[in-house]
This record gives structure tokens, C-alpha cells and sequence, in this order.
């Protein structure tokens, strides 16, 4: 089935933490919506997106939201997935397959970024991609044909 989406999105920056750092972090009561914003280069705004979709779910402590080492994984998934050009209703089914793990009678899949991606899933991805790639280089040739006039 046809769909638009944006082949480019946000990937994960990662600020220098380590481990050990990101560990302490969780045990100490996890991450605010600030702390994940900075450190994935997203905006607080995309945070509450992904929430109000359900993909995140933050603990509530009065007003402020906090986000467990979990919600973190599955934002760097979230990512990984926009980046691979999935909309976030594919996503969310990839990320309850994931919870939901029934091994059993489904087609072989492979980890992409972490996301277990089935080969259809793959395929079909490709097959979008690709023809984005078609429909974007047809118009930066047509762009620079014209900005190429104008320079003349």
C-alpha cells in the first residue's frame, strides 16, 4: 500500500554519557523531557507528539514528566524507525510486536537499529525508498536546471 513519508528524520545524538552515567540516571528516578530532548535532538514538542500517540509513556510526578530507561530505548527505536522512513503507526505495531513476542508462524526478521523488521517489512521499505530517491533527484535536476537558467 502507497504512503508518503519523509525518508529523513532525526537520529539519535548522544551527549557523551556513559553507561554508568545513563544507569545512575535511571536508578536515580530516570529522565526528564528536557535530558531526552538534548540528547537525541529532538524537540520537546516531539516528545509530547510521541506521547499523546502512545508510543511513550512518562511516569507523572506533579507536572513534570518522567521518563524510564524503557521509554528512553523505545525513543531511540522511534528514531531509528523515522530515520528508516516507517510512519509512526508502523512503528507503534513494530514496537507491540516487540512487547508481544510470538516467535511462533511469523516470517524470519532481522535487527535493524535494534528494530526487528520482518522481510517484507524490509523489502517494502526499500521499495518506498527507493522510489522517493527517483522523485527527489528528478526534482533537484529540475531545480537546478532552473537556477542554472536564472544564473545565465
Amino acid at each position: 500500500m502507497p504512503r508518503q513519508g519523509s525518508a529523513l528524520a532525526a537520529t539519535p545524538s548522544h551527549d557523551g554519557r556513559s553507561a554508568s552515567q545513563t544507569t545512575n540516571d535511571t536508578d536515580a528516578g530516570g529522565f526528564t523531557i528536557s535530558d531526552l530532548a538534548r540528547e537525541f535532538g529532538v524537540t520537546l514538542r516531539t516528545l509530547r507528539f510521541y506521547e499523546s500517540r502512545g508510543l511513550l509513556a512518562p511516569a507523572r510526578s506533579g507536572l513534570t514528566r518522567i521518563y524510564s530507561g524503557r521509554d528512553r530505548a523505545r525513543l531511540t527505536l522511534i528514531l531509528k524507525g523515522k530515520q528508516l522512513g516507517f510512519t509512526l503507526v508502523e512503528i507503534r505495531a513494530m514496537l507491540a510486536n516487540e512487547e508481544g513476542k510470538d516467535i511462533k508462524g511469523k516470517e524470519p526478521s532481522a535487527s535493524v537499529g535494534g528494530l526487528q523488521l520482518s522481510r517484507s517489512q524490509i523489502a517494502e521499505q526499500l521499495e518506498l525508498l527507493r522510489s522517493q530517491r527517483v522523485e527527489i533527484e528528478a526534482a533537484i535536476a529540475e531545480l537546478e536546471t532552473t537556477l542554472a537558467r536564472l544564473d545565465a
